[in-house]
């Protein structure tokens, strides 16, 4: 007998619905949402299951790499997916939703989703770490020019105004000669600087897991990617053999234009924009800085300025950056560095 079991998964309990392969309920219930309690309640049914499944969410990792080390034969649903099926159910409970989930598991009508390693979480947590520690010294610096902005004090920002030493020093000098805006500036000043020790201690971290890996110092061979983009391609793509080429890879980070055709209406529009933001905003950076900085001469780099010349600088610069996402893919598979005179990959 074949068994499939799906998991409706929250934060301190989770449904279960266990069916065979004509869609009779052998058992459902709730229990704590914790590999242990999973696996007492799925071991009975260990022989028999052929798959396990649960949707994408905060708590999938976890409980995919703890319940496949146990053996249990786990699948990853697409949650966006399984939301369009669901929605047809008149009442939602999370009975009904692990009710739904095992019957997309018996009829094989579900897209499954690739659980990244261990390894890559760390890299991707890693980053989404310093910048938001990055946002959060910005906001404070932000909100001391506003607040010193109030009793008419200016501290401009942006490029040609000096770094954060410049800042704080100018921020120190205007507090010596108003000692009464100590008690609303200096703290924030506190907390500025503390902020920005912690994003040195991330940038640290980040350069040491560069230096040990191969794979990110071989796609800094390319002018322009630096180590945050390397290691953010790195940690988000895992393994490149789970895409067919590098054109599906850059769709995937969400660099390709969205689609609309029906009949005779074909209407291409901007960029999907799905996937991981943060390494989209990393390739855009970099494909910026081909465009404008790099003083190495390349292929990439002569398209991107041709383009440049027809549609302008932001439409060429994500342009450049789906390119640069279909090099780096083509560098990965094959293991050679960047050349910068061979042909692109379409």
């Amino acid at each position: 007998m074949t068994v499939f079991a799906a998991l409706d998964v929250s934060k301190k309990s989770t449904s279960i619905h266990i069916v065979d392969e004509k869609g009779t309920c052998l058992w459902r219930g709730k229990t704590l949402t914790d590999p242990d309690a999973l696996a007492s309640v799925l071991s009975p049914y260990a022989n028999d299951l052929s798959l396990v499944g649960l949707e994408t969410g905060c708590w999938t990792t976890w409980l995919w790499h703890e319940l496949t080390d146990r053996g249990f034969p786990m699948v990853c649903m697409d949650a966006r997916q399984a939301h369009a099926a669901l929605s047809i159910s008149i009442n939602k409970t999370d009975a009904n939703d692990a009710q739904g989930l095992a019957h997309l598991l018996r009829t094989g009508l579900f897209r499954e989703v690739r659980v990244k390693g261990w390894e890559d979480m760390r890299k991707r947590a890693l980053l989404r770490a310093r910048a938001t520690m990055l946002r959060c010294v910005l906001d404070l610096a932000n909100a001391i020019r506003g607040a010193l902005r109030t009793f008419g004090i200016s501290l401009a920002a942006g490029t040609g105004n000096g770094g954060a030493k410049t800042f704080e020093r100018r921020v120190v000098e205007h507090l010596a000669s108003r000692a009464d805006l100590n008690v609303i500036i200096s703290p924030l000043l506190e907390a500025w600087r503390a902020g920005r020790v912690q994003v040195a201690r991330h940038e640290r971290a980040i350069r040491a897991v560069v230096r040990a890996d191969p794979r990110c110092q071989l796609m800094m061979t390319v002018p322009g990617v630096g180590y945050l983009t390397a290691v953010g391609f790195v940690g988000a793509i895992g393994d490149p053999a789970t895409f067919r080429s590098g054109r599906t890879a850059a769709a995937w980070i969400g660099l390709t234009p969205r689609r609309y055709q029906s009949g005779t209406i074909n209407v291409q529009g901007r960029i999907s924009r799905q996937g991981d933001k943060l390494l989209r905003s990393y390739l855009y950076e970099a494909a910026a800085h081909i465009l404008t900085r790099a003083r190495t001469d390349s292929a990439l780099r002569r398209w991107g300025l041709r383009l440049r010349e027809r549609v302008g600088f932001k439409r060429a610069n994500v342009a450049v950056a789906r390119k640069l996402a279909v090099v780096l893919h083509a560098m990965w598979r094959s293991g050679q560095p960047f050349e910068a005179e061979k042909n692109m990959p379409a």
